[in-house]
């Protein structure tokens, strides 16, 4: 399956910056209601989701069982998406993700049995982690904006 998920994320970070650039910056940054993200930080929270699981990917090949938990809502605020220009949002984002990518293309697949404490009751491996961050990616990305790839 994580090549399914290689073959998705690199047809992601081809194609998804050029739409999000389309969408004009009042659209990006509109929020729903005062507790619901804008589009633009829902781009915020997939850097954060990359951030966290890039140090899942990079530790947890040599450390035991690393444990690495996040709390999504403070971080996008301490992130300050919300204030940021779009454009450099959805750069970082394309610039993480592909660098996930090379990440991933090297990772030696006895490294993927490797499992990581993300908070829940189960350690999950990293080759689980990363078909699971292609999919959190793309449940997101389908919140900001319409598409097939």
């Amino acid at each position: 399956m994580i090549e399914q998920s290689i073959e998705r994320l690199q047809s992601l970070c081809d194609n998804i910056p050029g739409l999000l650039l389309e969408i004009d910056e009042n659209t990006f940054s509109m929020k729903p209601n005062p507790e619901k993200w804008s589009k633009k930080e829902i781009i915020g929270h997939l850097i954060d989701s990359a951030t966290n699981n890039h140090h899942r990917f990079v530790r947890g090949q040599f450390e035991e069982t690393p444990a690495i938990t996040y709390d999504q809502n403070k971080w996008n605020q301490g992130n300050y998406y919300q204030l940021i220009n779009s454009t450099q949002i959805i750069s970082f984002w394309e610039a993480y993700n592909r660098q996930l990518l090379e990440l991933i293309n090297h990772l030696p697949k006895e490294k993927l049995n490797h499992n990581i404490n993300v908070g829940t009751e189960n350690n999950p491996t990293i080759g689980f982690l990363i078909d699971d961050y292609v999919q959190h990616l793309e449940h997101h990305l389908k919140q900001v904006l319409e598409y097939s790839l």
